[in-house]
């Protein structure tokens, strides 16, 4: 029943990109209001100088965290919908929405208000994905994925993590060790979304059973409890100037490439690649603003520390 449902939206999709855009924002707008709630709750465990594996298990008797895990759940409902009907290459970058929309469920959540300036710096960010994406033109349709693909991907991927990984215990708390943990946790991300949209796939064409005895399924399970793991202690290694950026960019740019050397997606080349770097350019500025902003920082100030005005 479930793969008839998903096989009914892909076929409302065939008219446009629409259905795919709008339920990677609603994914978006859903991870904001869970990212929100999360940080709020990580703030409130202790932080180490390790990965500390107790972490989660802080976070399970929060319950302010576990409002913001049911978020995520929605979130990757409408993030398995819109990928499973549009090209990753088109999904994943509309992620970038999600630091404006958390900023902007913050403002509301917290009843504080998002200066003028938070506002230029949304709107440059949401400029500059709709100038990247339409000079990208992404587009592909490839539904399966061979095990030759998948296995050289997959090992690149997951090296990336454990170096930046390794990079990042190396280094006190600060911008450099955000950073890393921020940029593991975008591959990680990336990987996600690949493989969540092999499984569903299945789960359309081939049904239920098909999708949990596949693989892809169970991978991109691991994977995602990798990338909220990584997540968790990248809050909290360091300020969002440094780990937010590498986060947001990180995961549209490695899910680009995963798009097409996985599922043979295509992009616009030649002259088109310069107003996509501006457009890359402008959501670069915009997030940086966006991570420098009062309200975003109030979201990782300990209690002993103000936010930055």
């Amino acid at each position: 029943m479930a793969g008839g449902g998903i096989r009914c939206v892909r076929e409302v999709a065939t008219l446009g990109t629409v259905l795919p855009v709008v339920f990677a924002v609603c994914a978006a707008l859903s991870n904001a209001v869970a990212t929100v709630l999360q940080r709020k709750a990580a703030l409130t465990v202790p932080s180490s100088q390790g990965l500390r594996a107790g972490l989660i298990l802080d976070l399970l008797r929060r319950p302010i965290w576990l409002f913001g895990i049911l978020a995520v759940i929605g979130a990757a409902v409408c993030q398995a919908v819109a990928l499973v009907t549009g090209p990753l290459t088109i999904v994943q970058p509309l992620f970038v929405l999600e630091l404006p929309l958390t900023l902007i469920v913050a403002s509301l959540l917290m009843q504080r208000r998002l200066p003028g300036s938070g506002w230029v710096a949304v709107t440059v960010v949401v400029a500059g994905l709709a100038v990247a994406l339409a000079a990208a033109a992404p587009s592909g349709d490839r539904t399966r994925v061979s095990l030759e693909r998948w296995i050289p991907a997959l090992a690149v991927c997951a090296g990336l993590v454990a170096v930046l990984t390794v990079m990042a215990l190396r280094r006190p708390h600060g911008p450099a060790r955000a950073a890393c943990l921020g940029a593991a946790t975008a591959i990680s991300y990336a990987m996600t979304a690949a493989l969540l949209k092999a499984s569903t796939h299945l789960l359309d064409e081939e049904g239920i059973v098909a999708f949990l005895t596949a693989w892809q399924t169970y991978a991109f399970a691991v994977t995602g409890v990798c990338a909220l793991f990584l997540l968790e202690n990248a809050m909290q290694a360091g300020p969002l100037v440094a780990s937010q950026p590498a986060l947001t960019l990180g995961d549209a740019a490695v899910s680009l490439a995963l798009g097409i050397t996985l599922y043979e997606e295509t992009v616009r080349s030649g002259w088109w690649l310069v107003p996509q770097l501006l457009g890359v350019a402008l959501i670069a500025v915009g997030i940086v603003a966006l991570s420098r902003t009062a309200l975003n920082q109030s979201l990782v100030a300990t209690d002993e520390q103000e936010p930055m005005a």
